[in-house]
């Protein structure tokens, strides 16, 4: 296990498909889909938490957690490189471990599963049934490979992640298209 693992929930989009932003979206019981990104990242490992928001930023931030920091993607309508790039320039950790907001079936034991296989030098991605999915460990060394403007998906190829098999914990589907309250 590295040294300081910081947890980043990537909650920037503007939710075209979903209509809504997604960091406003809460579970059928009311939870903010932020707070329970968070707390799933803290239960499994993460001493620190970074919400990266964007698309009506100001509207989701009572929707955090105190305990987690919120960083303001303002390019946030470049896609997911520039909300992963404003939260990896947040934090001085060894290790990120990214996740999505729209996450809501991700459990702890996925985070700690992938974290045990991550480290400052290293890749680590979950897969659920094969497919690529969250939670992703990104070590400092490879932050740089980051930076461009490819996808993440694509960075992460490139970099050969050690695959975590995720399946049997479930919560790997992302969530694109609901009626989920407004927060």
């Amino acid at each position: 296990m590295p040294d300081r693992v910081v947890g980043l929930v990537l909650a920037a989009g503007e939710g075209c498909r979903f209509g809504m932003p997604k960091a406003l979206a809460r579970s059928a019981d009311g939870t903010p889909w932020c707070a329970r990104a968070v707390d799933t990242l803290v239960a499994g490992g993460c001493e620190d938490v970074v919400v990266v928001l964007g698309a009506m930023g100001e509207a989701a931030l009572h929707l955090v957690p105190p305990r987690a920091e919120v960083v303001l993607a303002r390019d946030w309508a470049e896609g997911t490189a520039a909300s992963l790039r404003a939260g990896l320039r947040a934090t001085d950790a060894s290790v990120a471990l990214v996740t999505l907001v729209d996450l809501p079936g991700l459990v702890p034991e996925a985070v700690a599963r992938v974290l045990a296989r991550s480290g400052e030098a290293t890749v680590a991605r979950a897969t659920y049934a094969g497919r690529p999915g969250h939670p992703v460990a990104i070590g400092r060394r490879h932050w740089d490979a980051f930076t461009g403007d490819r996808r993440p998906g694509e960075v992460l190829a490139g970099l050969g992640a050690v695959e975590v098999d995720c399946t049997a914990l479930g919560g790997g589907d992302d969530v694109d298209h609901s009626l989920v309250a407004l927060g």
